[in-house]
C-alpha cells in the first residue's frame, strides 16, 4: 500500500513538472499589427469611436462596439511555441457559444502554399492573467500568425510569449482593399466554436481580402446611428447582413433612410446586400414562420426597387445548409453551416468585386 502511494506521488510530481510553463520572453499586442478594424478608435481593442456618433445605446455603445469581435493581430515569429496571457475589461459569456469563443484567443499560421491553416486556441479558466499555451513543438524558421480575439468579452490587453531569444514583429496586413461587413449575431460570429470562425473571417482567410467586420448581435435594423458609421468608413466595398434583426416593417421604413445615408458619401461604392438565411425554429412554429418570411419578402422587394435604380446594389442569397442539421439554436449555425455559408457567397461575391478590380 505504501509502495502504491509513493509511485501516485511521483507520478503526481512528474505531471505538475510536465505542466509547467517553460521560460518565455512576452510581446505586448500593442507593439503588432492590429486587422479588420472599420476605425480608429481611442481604446485600441473596441471596434467603434462611440463618442463621435449619437444615437446609441447604453448597451450598444458601452458594450455591443468595445468587444473585439473579428478584430485580429498580424506577427511573425520564428518561435517553436507560442503561448499568450490576456487582460480584460469585461469577461463575458453566453449560453450558445463556448467560452473559446467568448472570451478566448485562435490562432492561425500560413503554411508553405500560402493558407491560413489552424494553430491553436485556447481561453482563462482558473484565473484571467493565465499564461497559455497555443502551439509548442513547431519546427524552425519564420512563422506568419494571424491571433483572432475573443467574440463578446471586452479586452484590455494581450500579449504574446515565444521561446527566449526568439522574435515576435508586426507584419504588414496580409489581405489587400478593404471590404467592409456589417450587420447581425450572424456577422458578429455567435454560436461558432472559436472567433476565427465568423464567416467574414473565413472568408478573407480564403481570398485574401481584407475584411473588416462589424457584427452587432441583435442590433442590426438599419439604423441611421450605425449608417453614419459606415458612411464614415473608407471601403472599396460593402456586404450588409442588414435583414436578420429588423421586422419587414422596420425594413421597409429605415432601409430608404440608411442607404440615403450610405450614398450620400460612397455615391457608386458596391452596396452587396445578403438575404437572411432560414432559420432552424420555423420548421414546426408557423407563427414565427410567418414573420421570417415576411422579413425575407421584404428585403427582397427594397433591394430590387433599389437595383432598378442604382447600378451599385447587389443581392445574394446565403445558405447555411438546408439538411436541417447544421443549426447551433434553431437561430444561429454551427460552424458548418457558417461554412457552407461563407462558400455560398463566396464566389458570387469574388464575381461582383471583380468588376470593380477588387481581387
Amino acid at each position: 500500500m505504501k509502495k502504491s502511494v509513493f509511485l501516485l506521488l511521483i507520478l503526481a510530481t512528474f505531471v505538475t513538472e510536465a505542466k509547467k510553463t517553460p521560460p518565455l520572453d512576452f510581446v505586448s499586442g500593442h507593439e503588432l499589427t492590429l486587422i479588420n478594424k472599420l476605425m480608429d478608435t481611442p481604446r485600441r481593442y473596441a471596434r467603434v469611436d462611440t463618442a463621435k456618433y449619437d444615437g446609441f445605446t447604453g448597451y450598444q455603445r458601452n458594450t455591443l462596439l468595445q468587444q473585439p469581435a473579428g478584430l485580429a493581430l498580424a506577427f511573425e515569429t520564428n518561435s517553436d511555441r507560442i503561448y499568450f496571457t490576456i487582460d480584460y475589461i469585461k469577461k463575458n459569456s453566453a449560453y450558445n457559444e463556448t467560452n473559446l469563443t467568448a472570451s478566448g484567443v485562435d490562432l492561425y499560421i500560413k503554411d508553405a502554399a500560402g493558407r491560413w491553416i489552424y494553430a491553436g486556441n485556447n481561453t482563462p479558466r482558473k484565473k484571467d492573467d493565465e499564461i497559455l499555451e497555443l502551439v509548442s513543438n513547431m519546427t524552425p524558421g519564420n512563422k506568419e500568425c494571424l491571433l483572432y480575439l475573443p467574440i463578446i468579452s471586452i479586452v484590455d490587453s494581450v500579449s504574446i510569449g515565444v521561446t527566449p531569444g526568439s522574435y515576435v514583429r508586426p507584419t504588414d496586413n496580409p489581405f489587400s482593399h478593404k471590404v467592409v461587413f456589417w450587420g447581425s449575431s450572424f456577422t458578429h460570429g455567435i454560436a461558432t466554436s472559436r472567433p476565427g470562425m465568423a464567416y467574414p473571417m473565413q472568408f478573407e482567410r480564403a481570398t485574401g481580402i481584407h475584411t473588416p467586420a462589424l457584427g452587432v448581435s441583435g442590433n442590426s435594423k438599419l439604423q441611421q446611428s450605425f449608417a453614419r458609421v459606415l458612411a464614415d468608413t473608407a471601403a472599396d466595398a460593402f456586404i450588409f447582413d442588414a435583414f436578420s434583426n429588423p421586422t419587414a416593417d422596420e425594413i421597409e421604413a429605415n432601409f430608404k433612410p440608411f442607404m440615403a445615408t450610405i450614398r450620400a458619401k460612397h455615391p457608386t461604392t458596391p452596396v452587396i446586400f445578403l438575404q437572411t438565411i432560414y432559420r432552424e425554429h420555423r420548421n414546426f412554429d408557423t407563427k414565427y414562420n410567418a414573420v421570417e418570411q415576411a422579413k425575407q419578402d421584404m428585403a427582397l422587394k427594397v433591394v430590387t426597387e433599389t437595383m432598378a435604380e442604382d447600378p451599385n446594389i447587389y443581392f445574394i442569397v446565403p445558405d447555411a445548409g438546408d439538411s436541417h442539421e447544421t443549426t447551433c439554436d434553431g437561430t444561429h449555425p454551427s460552424d458548418l453551416g457558417y461554412y457552407l455559408w461563407m462558400q455560398s457567397i463566396k464566389q458570387p461575391l469574388l464575381d461582383i468585386l471583380a468588376r470593380y478590380g477588387i481581387k
